[in-house]
Order: C-alpha cells, then structure tokens, then sequence
C-alpha cells in the first residue's frame, strides 16, 4: 500500500470549498472505549512511521464520538468516530443537518463481549443468557408471573451458580457495547426465560416488551460504568464478588487479574469469535468525514494505515492485542483508496 503526502497545493485547492474543514495539523479521532486501544496502537505507529504528527485519540464511549463527529465540518470538530457498534439512522440524520453528508465506515475487525471477576473469587465459570437476564433485569417471570426482580443472590435462581450476593457493572448506554449485551445476552436470556412472550400474552406490544426486557434493575444489584474498561476493572478490584463485562482483547490483557466465564457453553476466544461460535460479539467501526480528507493532513493516509495487513490483518499488532481480523479487510481498504462513502456502498 502506497502511503503519499498532500502537497501544499492540494491543501490550498481544498482549503477554499466552503464545506471543508480549515487545515490542522493532526488528526482528531474519539469514541469507543473498546476501539480506543486498537486505534492508540495505530497512532502511535503512525506517528513513528510517517511525516506527519501523531493522531490524537480520545474515549468517551460511541454514542459521545458519533455525538461529536456529527457537530459538523471544520477544524473544530474530529475527523474519525471509533465505534463499537454501526452508526445509527438517527444519527446519520443528525449528521446531515450539520452538513456532515459524506461519511465513510470503516470496519476494522471483530471483538467479543466477555463476562469476567476476579480471579480468586467466586466460581463464575459458566453463564447462559437466562443466567445474565435474571440477575439484572429489572422485571423477570417467576411462577408464570412478570414480577419486580426479588433474586438477590445467583443461586436464587440458578443452584449451579454462586451463594453470593449480586452485583455485575454492564456497560453505561453511552457505550456501544451497551447495545450488543442488551440484544445478544439480555434479550435473548428474557426469551428462553419466557419473561419475553408472558409480558407480550399480558398485552404489551413486542416493542415495548423487549424494551422491558432490557430495563436493568435499579437497585445496587447492576451499577452502569459510563467510563472505560478500566473503570469496570477498578469495581472488581474492590467487589470480590463482582462480574464485569469487558471486550474480549482487554480481558486477554489482563488475565492475571481475570476469570472468564464461557457463554452457552463457548470459551470466548479469538478462534471462537472467528467462527461465530462464541454468541456474543460485534464488529467494530470507525467513521471518516469525508470532507476532512485532502484538509486535514494524514487523514486518508492513517486511514488506509489503520486497515492494512500489517496493521489489522491476522498477524498484525491489533491481532496480537486481542482484535480478531476481519476476512473482508480487502474490500475495506479498497473503499478508503476510493473514498467511498456509505450513500454509494461498499
């Protein structure tokens, strides 16, 4: 892959078009917690490997960055939004009022949502969707009843599960990881339980019942983490019997503190996830404006760096952090070489 500086002719041509961002001189990138160490690597790299100042990266969480990357054009605003989840309608309309209307997507690769605790604690080695469902919602069916959530400890409702008190730290609803637990793990643990057609036989609409599905508890048993995973890392460190939900790659790099549970019976893996095997995993994204590039200088070019073999290819660095290499990465890095945006397709 051929990597070639903007001249200063180039910046000066798309300097004029009323649309484009003003010349910076770096390349502004935040969003997602779960894409920020993957795309710190890729910054870093890019810094040390090219002539131009190293990309600023910053968290948030996904909805904060798309929040932000859809402000509008100019120096300003960032150039790239990390997500762990696809941007959403109402956001790409958000983005088009301010005048963001060319915006590229870029899946990077593949990662796992793992359920993990401390590594001396409690024995949590195995969960089901109902398991996750039952200790965490806010409503559940308990002898054909939809009632008030009254388990307080996991035994309460599964015998082969720990006599410990309750307490998990999903992610807060900023993040996109928030998403994928709610449909993948508590929705699905909402229907094998039943809970999901008794609230439908008891008159809710579909909609509205799994939206009552994924209300969470309120009372201390599931406390949202609004930061980074580090956050999360920090309530295990002082609930001895807590459980985290954490992205696959930052368990991996942090096993001497860490236990994983299988989920429906699958280690989650790089191998499994590869497959599809392990149920719960999403790919991961990040979003170009367009009308940066040609602007901002470095902003193609740690773009293309980003998804190149090298970089996030099976034997590449953000493999070797835990990012599970996307087979299709040929077609996006044909896409960023020719800019094209989602209205055109991949």
């Amino acid at each position: 892959m051929s990597f070639v500086k903007l001249t200063a002719s180039t910046l000066a041509i798309a300097a004029v078009s009323a649309t484009a961002a003003a010349a910076r001189d770096n390349v502004q990138v935040a969003g997602s917690s779960t894409v920020l160490p993957y795309a710190s690597i890729v910054a870093e790299a890019f810094g040390e490997n090219f002539d131009f100042p190293t990309p600023v990266v910053e968290s948030g969480g996904s909805s904060a960055g798309l929040k932000r990357f859809c402000e509008g054009v100019g120096e300003n605003t960032i150039d790239i939004a990390n997500a762990s989840r696809a941007i959403r309608e109402k956001e790409i309309k958000a983005c088009a009022e301010a005048g963001v209307t060319d915006i590229i997507e870029v899946r990077i690769g593949y990662d796992g949502i793992v359920f993990a605790s401390q590594s001396a604690g409690p024995e949590f080695t195995a969960f089901e969707p109902a398991d996750i469902f039952n200790a965490l919602s806010d409503k559940v069916l308990v002898d054909g009843a939809i009632v008030d959530n009254p388990y307080q400890q996991w035994a309460d409702f599964n015998a082969e599960l720990p006599a410990v008190d309750i307490i998990a730290f999903p992610p807060g609803t900023k993040h996109g990881t928030r998403e994928v637990f709610e449909e993948k793990v508590i929705l699905v643990g909402c229907e094998e339980t039943g809970a999901l057609q008794a609230m439908i036989d008891g008159g809710m609409s579909e909609d509205d019942a799994e939206s009552a599905c994924m209300s969470l508890r309120t009372d201390g048993k599931s406390v949202d983490i609004d930061g980074d995973y580090t956050e999360t890392l920090a309530r295990i460190d002082a609930n001895p019997n807590g459980v985290g939900i954490f992205g696959l790659a930052f368990y991996e790099n942090n096993t001497d503190k860490l236990k994983v549970a299988t989920m429906s019976g699958v280690v989650p893996s790089t191998e499994s996830i590869s497959t599809g095997e392990y149920p719960v995993s999403r790919p991961l994204f990040f979003y170009i404006k367009k009308a940066h590039i040609g602007v901002i200088p470095g902003l193609k070019e740690f773009a293309e760096f980003f998804v190149a073999d090298e970089i996030a290819g099976p034997d590449g660095p953000l493999a070797a952090y835990g990012l599970v290499a996307d087979p299709e990465l040929a077609a996006t890095q044909a896409a960023i070489s020719e800019e094209k945006t989602m209205a055109e397709g991949m």
